[in-house]
C-alpha cells in the first residue's frame, strides 16, 4: 500500500479521502475480483479510471470523491458496483463562495534564489520564448492569403535565417456578418491585436479584405497598434487583388526577416514567464496525477515570481468556491462569478452543454460523470497559491501569479485566448491524449497515465502517470514540470513542435450574431 498526500494506492484502487464512499480503479477491474483493502468484490466490471462504491448508496445520497459532493445517486447503488453517469444524477448546489476568507500572499523566494531560463529580450523589455513572423487575417476573405504568403516560407527558404522559428499564419471565419460594435467585435479585435503584438512574434503583418465590418484601420485604432518596422499592413482590394497581396506579403516578410534573425538569448529572470494552463480529454487519472501536478508546479513558478493562466469557466463550474475564497480581493472573486453566471445565463436553458453536467464522451469513456466531477480536478491545474485577478477572453494579463481567464472549455479557442491575452508558454494536461500543438508559443503536454503515455508517446512531452505508478510523489512531479517548462522558455523543442502542429489550432471564441 502506497500513501501520497492523503490519498491511499493499495492494489488495484485508490482511495482519495477516508470519507469517500467510492474509490478509483487503478487498473480495469473483472467482475468478481476482491478488493482486499476495502473489504468488498467488484459486483461488475469496472474500467480503469472508473469509480466504485465501497458502501452502500441510498438513492439521492450524495456521491462523495475527495471528500466533495460530485452528485447524486439516480438509484440505490450496491457496495461493489461500478458508479457513473449511468447512476450518478447531476444537480447543481449552493456554494460559499467566502470572497478573500482564505487569502494569503505568496511567499516569494529571495531574488538571488529566484529560477532562469534564456529568453529574447525584445526592445521593449518583454521576453519572449520563441521568435516567429506572424500573417495575420481580418476577415476569413484574407484567410487564404495570408496561409500562401506564410506557406511560401519553407525551411528550405528559411535556412540562412536560423534564429527564426518560422513564419506562421492566423486566419480564422469571422470579421464580417457581424455587428459592427459590441462583445463579439470587442473580443475579435482584442485577440487580433493581442497575436499581432504578442512578444513571441518578431514582426506582423495584418492583411484585410477591403470592405469587412473589422477594417484594419478600426483594429489599429481600437488597440493602438501603429504600423512600423514590427507591423506591417495590406488592404486586398487596394493592393489589387489575390496574387498581388502574397507577393506583397512575401516581400515584406524576405525584408523582415534579416532583423528578425538578429536575437540571441540570456539569461532572464521567471518572473517574465507566462504559462497557460489547459486539460483535455481527461479522465478519472487527471485529478489525481497531472492536473494536481500541473498545480504544484504552478505554486512554483509563482512563488519564484511567475504567471499562470487558469482558464476554462465552465470546467471550474462546481470548484469555484475553491478560487474565490483565495482571491485576493472580494472584487476579485466577484469578477469569477460574474463570469460563471453570464455562463449560465447564456447556457443554461435547455442546452447538453458541459456547465448543465454533461462533458464530452472522451471524458464520460474515461470515468467523468458530470462537469462536476471535470471541475474537481480541472481547478487543480491552478496550484494553491491566491487568485490576483480575473480576465475576460484575450484581454492583457498584467497581474504576477495565478490569474483566471474567461474562456470556454474547448482546447482551441481556450488557449487561442490565453496566448492573445500573453501567454508565453502552454502546458496542457491530458488523460485520454489530446493531439494538440500551438504557435507562437510552444506546448507541453502532461499525460495522466502511463499506459497512454507509451501508447502516444511521440505526442506527450512527460508521463505523470509516474504518480500512480509510485515513481514520484506529486511533488517531485511538479518540479520535474517546472524544470521542463524553464527548458521549453529556453528553446527546447516541445513534442508539438517536433509534429510541426500549431499552425491550425488558431480559434478564435466567437460569440457573435450572424446576419
Amino acid at each position: 500500500m502506497v500513501e501520497q498526500g492523503g490519498k491511499r494506492i493499495a492494489g488495484s484502487v485508490i482511495r482519495l479521502h477516508p470519507e469517500d464512499n467510492v474509490v478509483i480503479a487503478i487498473v480495469e477491474i473483472s467482475q468478481g475480483e476482491a478488493i482486499a483493502s476495502e473489504g468488498l468484490t467488484a459486483q461488475e466490471p469496472v474500467a480503469a479510471g472508473h469509480k466504485l462504491a465501497v458502501q452502500a448508496i441510498a438513492k439521492g445520497e450524495a456521491i462523495r470523491k475527495y471528500n466533495t459532493v460530485i452528485g447524486f445517486a439516480a438509484n440505490d447503488i450496491a457496495p461493489g458496483s461500478s458508479v457513473h453517469n449511468h447512476n450518478v444524477v447531476f444537480r447543481d448546489l449552493d456554494r460559499d463562495y467566502a470572497y478573500a476568507s482564505e487569502y494569503k500572499p505568496t511567499e516569494f523566494l529571495p531574488e538571488a534564489e529566484r529560477a532562469t531560463f534564456q529568453g529574447i529580450v525584445r526592445d521593449d523589455g518583454r521576453v519572449a520564448t520563441r521568435n516567429f513572423i506572424g500573417i495575420c487575417s481580418t476577415v476569413n476573405c484574407s484567410a487564404t492569403v495570408v496561409r500562401k504568403i506564410a506557406e511560401w516560407f519553407t525551411p528550405e527558404r528559411l535556412a540562412d535565417y536560423p534564429n527564426v522559428d518560422g513564419v506562421v499564419a492566423f486566419s480564422h471565419p469571422l470579421g464580417c456578418g457581424c455587428e459592427m460594435t459590441g462583445e463579439a467585435m470587442d473580443q475579435l479585435r482584442r485577440t487580433i491585436a493581442g497575436f499581432a503584438s504578442h512578444v513571441n512574434l518578431a514582426a506582423t503583418l495584418i492583411v484585410g479584405l477591403g470592405c469587412e465590418r473589422n477594417q484594419v484601420s478600426d483594429l489599429l485604432q481600437a488597440h493602438n497598434l501603429k504600423p512600423g518596422p514590427r507591423l506591417r499592413t495590406f488592404t486586398m482590394q487596394e493592393v489589387g487583388g489575390t496574387r498581388k497581396t502574397i507577393e506583397a506579403g512575401v516581400a515584406a516578410v524576405k525584408e523582415l526577416l534579416p532583423a528578425a534573425n538578429r536575437v540571441s538569448r540570456t539569461t532572464v529572470p521567471v518572473s517574465h514567464l507566462i504559462v497557460g494552463l489547459e486539460c483535455g480529454g481527461s479522465d478519472g487519472f487527471s485529478s489525481i496525477t497531472a492536473n494536481p501536478a500541473l498545480g504544484a508546479a504552478v505554486d512554483i513558478l509563482v512563488r519564484h515570481g511567475g504567471t499562470a493562466i487558469l482558464s476554462e469557466t465552465p470546467e471550474v463550474y462546481g470548484a469555484e468556491h475553491t478560487l474565490t475564497r483565495r482571491a485576493v480581493s472580494v472584487a476579485v472573486g466577484k469578477k469569477l462569478i460574474e463570469r460563471i453566471r453570464w455562463w449560465k445565463d447564456v447556457y443554461s436553458v435547455g442546452r447538453d452543454v458541459q456547465i448543465n453536467g454533461v462533458v464530452s464522451p472522451g471524458n464520460q469513456v474515461g470515468g467523468l460523470a458530470n462537469i462536476l466531477e471535470k471541475s474537481l480536478g480541472s481547478a487543480m491545474k491552478g496550484g494553491t497559491g491566491p487568485l490576483m485577478e480575473v480576465y475576460r477572453y484575450a484581454e492583457k494579463v498584467e497581474a504576477k501569479g495565478l490569474v483566471f481567464m474567461d474562456t470556454p472549455g474547448y482546447d482551441p479557442p481556450s488557449v487561442t485566448g490565453q496566448i492573445a491575452g500573453g501567454a508565453t508558454l502552454i502546458a496542457f494536461t491530458t488523460g485520454r491524449g489530446s493531439m494538440f500543438g500551438s504557435k507562437p508559443s510552444p506546448c507541453l503536454k502532461l499525460a495522466t497515465n502511463s499506459a497512454m503515455f507509451r501508447r502516444l508517446e511521440e505526442d506527450m512531452d512527460i508521463n505523470c502517470g509516474e504518480i500512480l505508478d509510485g515513481k514520484k510523489s506529486v511533488e517531485e512531479m511538479g518540479q520535474a514540470i517546472f524544470e521542463l517548462m524553464l527548458a521549453t522558455a529556453s528553446g527546447e523543442k516541445s513534442k508539438s513542435e517536433l509534429l510541426g502542429l500549431g499552425d491550425n489550432e488558431f480559434a478564435i471564441w466567437d460569440i457573435g450574431i450572424m446576419g
